[in-house]
């Protein structure tokens, strides 16, 4: 019988998780209940309960004193009795004097059954809210079982997730034994057990994906900067690598674009932007507009707000369907973002102005602020080292190509200015952008009549 008890034991220690030094405590605590409703005492508190896993062999004693005159027999023995078990023992000795646990009634055993029950639910209870608690704020893989309401229950192996229909992907389908993964938002101790929230539309799956299928962002060489979604429809993410050897876009796009291509499965055919995360806002906010091409951004950083200027045919392409890429460019940014185009931002005298203010805090053409050797006149703004090249541009060790002039700026002998515009190489820059009449000269940047163009790489 002995044998059997502990064989179960080993049973129960691997199906439930459960330690088998809880399950020992749970048998223990019951056979003390037992005890004190087999003598009718519920005040005893001298029960002794040995077991040994190792033996496999279990006792139960009650711990008497060793006295003259015997007042309560359950707590208390006499020195003639005392000797008779063992003549060592003397006045005020404690004597364990065995139990037959066979003796007692079916109610006392039917209670001790109902303890060790209880305390096994609650180890079990315990054990389920501890493992599934680690994995709060995770991804797991599920299996759909079966339909609440509207809701959704996912096995997670040892108990049941429940998907809200808050928490589901529009216009997705589930169906019985599907395997889906899901992110895990709350764990939550309950009397029944541990009640777990997984969601499907979290941003923090996208991350977690990306985490399991790209090696550079599970070993932190790429961090993931900022997620914006818009669940079952299109994703930013900006990624930033600690490696100047690791390029973070290519990392998480990997080879053929299989890496980014497992999480689109994943997410049933979501569009996900990568972009490249810029601790400089105007950079961030160019890259965040992917697909489309920036002009030109002007930051607040203070009011938090951006304008941005492009290219007439790559307005719609800016603001995206319903408005989608600019609201994400907003979300992933963190700025409020007013999209415009050239054409707009010349009519409204916006352009100009933003081409003063640039110029006004000093920026050359990567961005970068400079002051010393930095000087504005009548034919535009360069370094006071610049000297002209044979394309017509600013040349200086100091400085790149590209630097824009007003019209009338001189050109290197032998350029042609057949468009009278007065600017350089046959009214074409070195990269053949065309230059309109009135416009000033920006490397990749097309100018209208009456325009000031400014170069597309110029940022705040």
């Amino acid at each position: 019988m002995n044998d059997e008890l502990f064989d179960a034991l080993i049973i129960l220690e691997k199906e439930k998780n459960i330690k088998s030094e809880v399950l020992l405590d749970a048998i223990a605590k019951s056979l003390e209940q037992a005890c004190r409703n087999n003598f009718n005492r519920p005040d005893l508190t001298n029960i002794v309960v040995s077991l040994d896993q190792e033996k496999k062999s279990f006792g139960i004693f009650l711990a008497k004193e060793v006295v003259e005159n015997v007042e309560d027999s359950m707590t208390q023995i006499s020195l003639g009795e005392a000797k008779m078990i063992d003549s060592s023992y003397e006045l005020g000795d404690t004597v364990n004097v065995d139990i037959n646990s066979r003796a007692f009634g079916r109610i006392a055993v039917q209670n001790a059954k109902n303890v060790i029950l209880q305390q096994i639910r609650e180890a079990e209870r315990k054990s389920l809210f501890s493992d599934y608690y680690d994995k709060e704020n995770k991804v797991v893989t599920g299996v759909v079982q079966r339909f609440i309401g509207r809701n959704v229950a996912i096995n997670l192996g040892r108990v049941d997730g429940i998907l809200n229909e808050s928490e589901m992907i529009r216009g997705e389908n589930y169906y019985p034994n599907q395997r889906i993964k899901v992110y895990v938002l709350h764990v939550d101790n309950t009397p029944k057990g541990p009640r777990i929230l997984v969601s499907r539309k979290h941003p923090n799956l996208v991350r977690c994906l990306f985490e399991q299928e790209v090696t550079e962002v599970a070993d932190g060489t790429v961090d993931i900067m900022a997620i914006a979604r818009e669940a079952g429809s299109r994703s930013k993410m900006a990624v930033y690598s600690r490696s100047e050897s690791v390029d973070a876009v290519g990392a998480c796009v990997g080879q053929n674009g299989n890496r980014v291509a497992m999480v689109v499965d994943e997410l049933n055919g979501e569009k996900i932007d990568i972009v490249e995360w810029n601790e400089n806002p105007a950079y961030f906010i160019e890259n965040a507009l992917s697909p489309a091409k920036v002009v030109t951004v002007l930051v607040d950083e203070e009011d938090r707000e951006a304008k941005v200027v492009v290219p007439d045919y790559q307005l719609s392409l800016a603001i995206g369907r319903e408005g989608q890429n600019a609201r994400l460019t907003a979300r992933l940014t963190g700025f409020k973002i007013d999209i415009k185009s050239e054409t707009q931002a010349i009519e409204s005298g916006e352009l100009d102005a933003f081409q003063e203010e640039y110029y006004s805090q000093g920026y050359d053409e990567d961005g970068n602020s400079y002051e010393d050797g930095y000087y504005e006149d009548e034919e535009g703004y360069a370094p006071e080292d610049a000297y002209y090249g044979e394309d017509g541009y600013v040349q200086a060790s100091s400085y790149e190509q590209g630097t824009s002039y007003t019209e009338g700026a001189p050109y290197p002998e032998g350029a042609s200015d057949t468009q009278g515009n007065g600017y350089p190489q046959d009214g074409t820059d070195r990269e053949g952008t065309a230059h309109a009449e009135g416009g000033t000269a920006a490397e990749g940047t097309v100018h209208a009549d009456g325009g000031a163009g400014v170069d597309d790489t110029k940022k705040e």
